[in-house]
């Protein structure tokens, strides 16, 4: 039986890493270890593991999550509250009001809740 996905993305700089998610989208370090070049976090249900990428050019980095909220009216105003690079709040086709936001490593994530 399948429980749950953590999504592992590219970070160059964990302290930058560190400092984004915990600051600007309100995540949480998870668990007591603090793993060399690796991150894990969570908010909610949500959990975000990163590995270190110092090579990682950001310009060819394609790592995406879609991340399933409620009210999200109250992340899109958290985003534009925390000065972070993100898309306009809209309704798509497909039935879901939806933004972004990049992370310093051109990490995209997408919120997302149904219409």
């Amino acid at each position: 039986m399948l429980q749950k996905i953590c999504p592992k993305l590219p970070m160059r700089n964990k302290a930058i890493t560190k400092e984004f998610y915990l600051t600007r989208l309100g995540f949480k370090l998870l668990g007591n270890t603090d793993y060399e070049g690796y991150l894990m976090l969570v908010r909610d249900e949500i959990e975000i593991h990163f590995f270190e990428f110092r090579e990682l050019n950001p310009k060819e980095n394609y790592g995406q999550v879609y991340i399933r909220v409620n009210e999200i009216e109250k992340e899109f105003e958290k985003a534009k509250t925390n000065r972070i690079n993100y898309t306009p709040l809209d309704a798509k086709s497909w039935g879901q009001k939806e933004f972004s936001v990049l992370d310093p490593d051109n990490n995209l994530l997408t919120f997302g809740e149904s219409a």
